[in-house]
């Protein structure tokens, strides 16, 4: 019996073996017959090729995984923008060549899609979706939602103002009009929660209301306890993060704390989507308040009725209308706290564009567009942070990518099928041959006269590139410009200190936005 065994097992290995040799003889031939030559490799520290592996969790956990990706690359070479890292059994390309993530995205997009890794990842907390489907699933969400962000009505500053007013409301001024020391980091995750409820539901979940003890927006005393709703949300992005670290790896990861988050999210959001379409919402008024007002949901419903998928697409715009953009705002006080020279620019051109009333509703979303210096702002505050810090790829064929091969870099690699590409942003967008060598400085400047290229996706691109970003600019200028109406002033509370980087998906400051403001005379 144990003789068996021990012969059984010894026929795997020398099958495993003998097949991995033929493979790669075959991968080699092919590379060559391709004219490309392989990426240098990011080599493990231990006999398993795990190494890297637990450093880049680790450094995850320490808040700073973003800036490992970039050291772990310079250790091969300042030069080398893309590297193999061998994993256990597996390896891995990650790439922050701008030319490799056009290939990827557009020019050679038909031989990439998002990894089954991704998938698994999200699908928990959001299901089949936009954002977790290949293929004809795909394309069939693509079609359900797309259509709906090219409507003017996206643009709704009305219901913006009523959200950014109890923003307002819980920004309380006391002695010498400073208002006390406050995190804003998470009032900016309420504020947009509360909007893109709203958007998607046609009632908002008032977060805001529910910590500041205010009367619902809408007047209706739903019993969504939405600042616990927002918990959530906020632990389960959480863990969808700690999923995807582990890559193929991801089953080890206990699923009972998430799945308790889950079914909670599932529950309100269920019970909003059931409320809507049997028409349960008073819509007389909807339109006293000026007319019935575009709600995603309705839209979704003339296609569809079926509860789940209405969930799961309204789900995975929910999560991107919440979170990137309340990370970007976020960050955006972070640095203006830090940067006082910019933060008096910027006020003074707001005042001359826009007045210094907060009660008139600004509803030509094209002049936020036009105020330069304030979109220049967030472009640096997203290239420097990377809100989104990481994205990725899998090769569906064999297929290439334009550079990374050789001593320099400059032959093609070999991609064979199945192989994941991971494309870390924040590395991209921290390299000083492409921004200057003051690339990790906070300059807005450096965005007058630029002609924004593939070294620039906060919203990916391509075909999967995110259809809420005109929405996410408009809602965060909008913020922008009542806050700096509303306060002269602006003080980092939080000392010197640096950059921590916390990654929930995207990332947001892992000390939060420490500060207080001056209110306007």
């Amino acid at each position: 019996m144990a003789i068996g065994l021990a012969l059984a097992i010894f026929t795997l290995a020398a099958y495993k073996i003998i097949t991995s040799k033929l493979a790669t003889a075959r991968y080699k031939a092919e590379s060559s017959r391709r004219g490309c030559a392989p990426a240098p490799a990011l080599h493990s520290n231990n006999l398993l090729r795990t190494s890297r592996l637990k450093e880049s969790i680790k450094a995850t956990k320490e808040d700073r995984g973003p800036q490992y990706v970039v050291s772990a690359m310079n250790e091969v070479g300042p030069n080398i923008h893309t590297v193999r890292v061998p994993i256990l059994d597996y390896e891995l390309l990650v790439t922050r060549d701008p030319e490799n993530v056009k290939a990827m995205f557009s020019t050679q997009s038909a031989d990439y899609d998002i990894s089954a890794t991704r998938s698994n990842a999200f699908m928990p907390l959001l299901g089949e979706g936009i954002f977790t489907s290949r293929g004809a699933q795909w394309k069939h969400s693509r079609a359900l939602v797309r259509p709906q962000f090219s409507r003017e009505e996206i643009s709704n500053l009305t219901l913006v103002e009523r959200h950014v007013q109890t923003l307002l409301s819980v920004l309380k001024v006391g002695e010498k009009g400073w208002t006390q020391t406050l995190d804003l980091q998470p009032l900016f995750f309420y504020f947009t929660l509360d909007t893109a409820t709203e958007f998607l539901y046609g009632q908002s979940v008032d977060s805001q209301a529910a910590i500041a003890g205010l009367e619902k927006s809408d007047g209706n005393q739903n019993p969504i306890d939405g600042a616990a709703f927002s918990r959530h949300f906020g632990v389960a992005k959480h863990l969808i993060d700690k999923r995807g670290a582990l890559g193929k790896f991801y089953w080890v990861m206990p699923m009972r704390k998430m799945k308790a988050h889950c079914r909670e999210i599932h529950r309100v959001i269920d019970g909003l989507i059931e409320e809507r379409l049997r028409g349960k919402r008073d819509v007389a008024r909807e339109e006293e308040k000026g007319g019935r007002r575009f709600v995603l949901l309705d839209e979704l419903a003339k296609e569809t009725r079926d509860p789940l998928e209405l969930r799961n697409e309204t789900l995975h715009t929910l999560m991107a209308g919440r979170d990137p953009t309340g990370a970007l705002l976020g960050w955006v006080w972070y640095f203006l706290a830090r940067h006082p020279e910019t933060f008096r620019k910027l006020r003074e051109i707001v005042l001359a564009q826009f007045g210094m009333s907060t009660s008139s509703v600004i509803d030509d979303f094209a002049q936020l567009r036009r105020c330069e210096f304030l979109q220049w702002v967030m472009y640096e505050v997203l290239r420097i942070v990377a809100v989104i810090p990481m994205n990725e790829r899998v090769a569906l064929r064999d297929t290439t990518l334009p550079r990374g091969g050789g001593e320099d870099g400059s032959k093609p690699i070999f991609v064979r099928e199945g192989i994941q590409i991971l494309i870390p942003l924040y590395a991209i967008q921290h390299r000083p041959d492409i921004w200057g060598e003051d690339a990790e400085e906070f300059r807005p400047e450096r965005w007058q006269g630029r002609k924004i290229g593939w070294e620039w996706i906060p919203f990916g691109g391509g075909a999967r590139k995110c259809l809420g970003q005109q929405f996410a600019f408009t809602e965060a200028s909008y913020l922008m410009v009542r806050l700096l109406q509303r306060f002269d002033a602006v003080e980092n509370m939080e000392g010197p200190g640096e950059i921590k980087l916390h990654t929930a998906i995207e990332n947001r400051s892992g000390t939060g936005v420490q500060v207080r403001l001056h209110a306007a005379a």
